[in-house]
């Protein structure tokens, strides 16, 4: 015997049962069809060379029942690559030192002035889930070195543009895939080889060449003098070298404030800890030498009660006992925390009245509301320890003197409107804060941005020791060596491969363009020089790169353009993993909202 389907509710049959009916061959080829669409979707993702789908939530339109929309081929693609260089083309005129910003407000009139590639994208709120593959493409690039998201980002959507130009000439994507990895791996093996320069014994000069290089597109450009070398001592006063002997540079170890007021210029560097907070009573000491620092997470306050208990009182004589026993319990605490040997009590919580005159007639200087943040870096640089509760094993409430943190001194400053409290010295790690001053807090976020760029670009400098040579010079030499690499290869990978060289010259191109000078002639120039670089072995010309003051091609190692060279590996292999991912996309469904019968 057969089987049946039946749908609910009711099957329809000239027996008074309510629905429809279909048999025979009509019933087995609208199944086939049904099961043969599905299988279609997926057909394309199988095996090594499988491509990808992109589902959009909530349910896929076909003609078997299954409710939404579905897109394949060319046209996927091609939409794929219209919606990334929309986003490219925003963030294209931010490029180099003579980029433009953008200003981003958002629905509720919050306002972002910025060039910086990562912070424009996360602003933006891109909703297109290929252009989303960008937000998460600067994202790397920034945790991985801090630099170079703009350029990234730039190099995905050419790589992208060139890729859809050979598929509409039947180039088909797993041969454009092949070619872009095997030349992302040849020019990473080229910059090893022959672009990079070795420091193994990196200057002070350099580093801060290396910092103005980073600050060059940025609002510390004109001041890059300045913040240069601002930049090298504060990194270079956090240097750790771990048990194995390896440096190493911690940016969290620098601490940055924002105070309003004063120039750009006027920002300074303090050999120490800052913390953007005041004394909690004018009558307490503005300084402290030889500090013993209590970091407390608790109430310095009269005892209350939690919320649920109470106590049940039948002698009325014992009522003035409890009373006392509530000032008396928190009056024991701080003297604990005193005979241990504190003159300095950090707490995240608040600090009342009754509290604050214990402390005045002790001469500690006592400080609230600390960010629990703060608190721990500051039990990093004191070897101090956070303490949450007084209570030790036995319910006991005591103080051990080895949880306080100890410092040269502590010391209350007037900057600006406010007051910060320096923390200068430390038992154990080292920490500097910079405060940053400016005109408001546009320019100040600005210029924190760029200030831990140009440190993040400083610290890979200083642990890999490998740095190259800036102003498009080695996107040029890549692409003359990789066309010379594409003629080598005897199947359709030589087209892809000759299409990353292309789209390598969007650097330099949009270099010279936002700086407004003749893009189209110095590039040309450019790959002259590195032409004969590479085939008369003229070395001098490999680290030739744009000058975009005068308009010229110039030794850039010289001028002191320099980049470090993990910015570069990094980018290119990030620019080509993002290009390969959204070419494996053949086919995108998109799912339709399910509708609530109750509604």
């Amino acid at each position: 015997g057969l089987e049946k389907i039946m749908f609910s509710n009711k099957l329809a049959l000239p027996l008074g049962i309510d629905g429809e009916r279909q048999k025979g061959k009509d019933v087995r080829g609208e199944n086939v069809q049904a099961i043969l669409a599905v299988v279609n979707i997926i057909k394309t993702s199988l095996g090594p060379k499988g491509l990808d789908k992109i589902i959009v939530s909530n349910k896929l339109a076909l003609p078997l029942g299954i409710d939404g929309e579905r897109q394949k081929g060319k046209d996927v693609r091609g939409e794929n690559v219209q919606a990334i260089l929309a986003v490219v083309n925003i963030i294209k005129t931010s490029l180099g030192p003579k980029g433009l910003d953008k200003m981003i407000v958002s629905n509720v009139g919050d306002v972002v002035t910025t060039n910086d590639g990562a912070t424009i994208l996360q602003k933006l709120h891109v909703e297109h889930p290929a252009a989303k593959v960008l937000v998460d493409l600067a994202n790397s690039q920034d945790s991985a070195v801090g630099d170079g998201t703009t350029s990234v980002t730039i190099l995905a959507g050419e790589l992208l543009k060139n890729a859809n130009e050979l598929i509409n000439q039947n180039i088909h994507p797993t041969n454009i895939i092949m070619g872009y990895r095997m030349a992302c791996e040849k020019a990473i093996a080229v910059l090893k080889e022959s672009l990079t320069l070795d420091t193994a014994s990196v200057n002070n000069e350099t580093l801060i060449q290396i910092a103005k290089t980073s600050m060059a597109s940025k609002i510390l450009g004109p001041y890059s003098e300045h913040f240069g070398k601002l930049t090298v001592d504060a990194i270079s006063a956090v240097r750790t070298v771990t048990q194995g002997g390896e440096e190493k540079y911690p940016v969290n170890s620098v601490h940055i404030l924002k105070q309003h007021g004063k120039s750009i210029g006027e920002t300074k560097l303090i050999k120490g800890f800052a913390l953007p907070l005041t004394r909690a009573s004018q009558q307490m000491p503005s300084y402290v030498p030889n500090a013993k620092i209590a970091l407390l997470d608790f109430d310095l306050r009269k005892s209350k009660l939690k919320m649920g208990i109470a106590v049940e009182v039948s002698d009325m004589s014992k009522l003035e006992d409890i009373r006392e026993r509530e000032t008396t319990l928190i009056r024991d605490r701080i003297q604990q925390i005193i005979d241990a040997g504190a003159n300095v009590i950090l707490t995240s919580k608040g600090i009342d009245d009754l509290c604050l005159k214990y402390l005045v007639e002790a001469g500690v200087l006592g400080v609230r509301r600390c960010d629990k943040r703060d608190l721990r870096k500051i039990a990093k640089l004191t070897g101090g320890k956070v303490v949450t509760d007084m209570s030790n094993l036995e319910g006991e409430e005591s103080w051990d003197a080895e949880d306080l943190g100890v410092a040269d001194s502590v010391e209350l400053d007037n900057v600006a409107d406010g007051e910060l409290i320096y923390i200068h010295g430390g038992k154990t790690t080292k920490t500097v804060s910079v405060v940053l001053r400016g005109a408001n807090e546009f320019v100040l976020d600005e210029m924190e941005r760029a200030l831990h760029d140009a440190l993040c670009v400083v610290r890979r400098v200083l642990e890999s020791k490998e740095v190259v040579v800036g102003g498009g010079s080695v996107e040029a030499a890549l692409s003359i060596a990789l066309e010379r690499y594409a003629t080598t290869i005897e199947s359709r990978e030589q087209l892809a491969i000759a299409s990353f060289a292309q789209s390598l010259l969007i650097i330099p191109k949009t270099l010279a363009v936002n700086a407004a000078q003749d893009a189209t002639e110095l590039v040309a120039r450019l790959r002259a020089y590195h032409n004969e670089a590479q085939l008369k072995q003229k070395t001098e010309y490999v680290r030739y790169g744009l000058d975009l003051e005068e308009g010229k091609i110039v030794d850039n190692a010289k001028m002191g353009v320099l980049e470090p060279a993990l910015t570069k590996l990094k980018y290119l292999q990030f620019a080509t993993e993002a290009a390969i991912t959204i070419l494996r996309i053949d086919e995108v469904i998109k799912k339709s909202q399910k509708q609530d019968p109750n509604a």
